[in-house]
């Protein structure tokens, strides 16, 4: 029997671990658990203490609670060495060249961090595009604003499911010097929350997108899948760059690659390829590498990414979400 319940709660860590090779990585709390791979970290070498030192105390169960000790300790190690893998954080940029874009995306949980602080950070990394998910017209407007007083000038390009919720608003801000873009002409992107799909009114230029799938709450399990097949639809050949809250790890996103080296369709993340995927960036009242990496940059192979940082220094803003920014070279290959 003891044999019997350590292969059963080996298999079950193993799901929790590796829930892509089951395909169960976008099931309802395999989801929710995998996200936090650090936190599970944490806890699963702190239960082993706790079940060595009751395997001393309690004689007739040693055997397996030492065994399920153990489990957790290769469990932990293993955990740890995917955020290893995936990178615990690089904040190493090339220096910017001509035809280089930075990107900032930064879910403000509804305008919480204020115009001010928005503008300010963008101004700062010299960002030539800005994803704001859950950011209304007046705010991003206001945005525009303050970078345009800097002599940075930006259009604003919004996308709003509810005019009262702000949380079912996104807004993009794109720079003059990329040329002019105008919205889809599909007005539903993803299900609950809006996307802004912009693209190049004179067809010089990537598609840009502001990204933001709904969480993987129980309500909307399906609105999520929907929202991450089609954000993987979406960058299916053109040249594009994909930026803002897309409530999902590399784990929920893993076979929605059209190739082995991209994430989403054709899009690869800016955070995997900079050693920075095992970063997070939810939420902002725990330690980035207890959080969950949710929010991304994602580009088509014709640029390559010279630089990727989740930015910790804005944790008291007002958001529950780290900005992250990105830069993209061009490549001339392509």
């Amino acid at each position: 029997m003891t044999f019997l319940l350590l292969l059963a709660i080996a298999a079950a860590l193993f799901v929790a671990a590796f829930p892509q090779v089951v395909g169960l990585q976008q099931h309802y709390y395999i989801a929710q658990l995998v996200s936090f791979r650090g936190a599970l970290v944490v806890v699963a070498v702190v239960a082993a203490i706790v079940l060595l030192l009751l395997g001393l105390a309690i004689r007739p169960v040693r055997g397996f609670l030492g065994g399920f000790a153990v489990l957790l300790l290769v469990f932990a190690v293993v955990s740890a060495g995917v955020i290893v893998e995936r990178g615990t954080g690089s904040t190493s940029f090339d220096a910017k060249v001509s035809g280089d874009i930075t990107v900032l995306a930064w879910n403000t949980r509804g305008s919480a961090t204020g115009a001010d602080a928005i503008a300010k950070l963008a101004l700062a990394e010299h960002a030539n595009i800005v994803s704001l998910p859950e950011t209304q017209r007046k705010s991003a407007d206001e945005v525009a604003a303050i970078m345009k007083k800097s002599g940075v000038t930006m259009s604003v390009l919004t996308l709003a499911y509810d005019q009262k919720d702000a949380t079912r608003s996104t807004s993009l801000l794109i720079s003059s010097n990329l040329g002019a873009y105008e919205t889809s002409a599909d007005k539903t992107t993803t299900d609950v929350l809006p996307s802004v799909v912009a693209r190049p009114k004179d067809g010089t230029g990537p598609v840009i997108v502001a990204a933001h799938p709904v969480a993987p709450v129980k309500a909307h399990m399906a609105a999520w899948r929907h929202d991450l097949d089609y954000l993987a639809d979406l960058c299916s050949g053109e040249s594009m760059i994909m930026a803002g809250d897309f409530n999902s790890t590399l784990d929920h996103q893993s076979g929605l690659g059209a190739t082995p080296s991209s994430t989403l369709g054709k899009c690869r993340d800016a955070a995997k390829a900079t050693g920075n995927a095992g970063v997070g960036t939810w939420p902002t009242n725990v330690p980035e590498l207890l959080g969950t990496p949710i929010d991304h940059v994602m580009t088509t192979s014709d640029y390559k990414v010279t630089g990727f940082t989740v930015v910790s220094t804005e944790d008291h803003a007002g958001s529950d979400h780290r900005p992250v920014v990105a830069q993209l070279t061009p490549r001339d290959d392509q």
